[in-house]
């Protein structure tokens, strides 16, 4: 049987963030929580539990997911597909080693 702060924080498959919130351009991922997947409880040996894997354990929630996004520039990761990882063409100082 679920607590009551769990029926709470449930939330409803119908949920938006933007029903609560005030949001600006939100991703669907962020808009509509209840669309996440992943988030089935593996068994962990309770000794090394602790808060962090608590937290992630939770599937996310409306009142949980970030109210905004600002996405990153993919600029430098296209360029360094296009031309390569750099190479290192500096002097080598470390010592042979020898496998006997």
């Amino acid at each position: 049987m679920a607590t009551s702060q769990e029926k709470v924080c449930s939330g409803s498959v119908n949920e938006r963030t933007s029903q609560f919130y005030r949001t600006k351009e939100l991703p669907e991922r962020f808009e509509n929580p209840s669309l996440f997947r992943g988030y089935d409880r593996k068994p962990q040996h309770p000794m090394y539990t602790t808060e962090s894997s608590k937290y992630g354990s939770r599937a996310p929630t409306v009142h949980t997911v970030p109210l905004c996004f600002h996405a990153t520039s993919q600029k430098f990761s296209q360029e360094l597909g296009r031309s390569g990882m750099p190479r290192n063409y500096s002097l080598n100082t470390s010592m042979d080693k020898h496998y006997i």
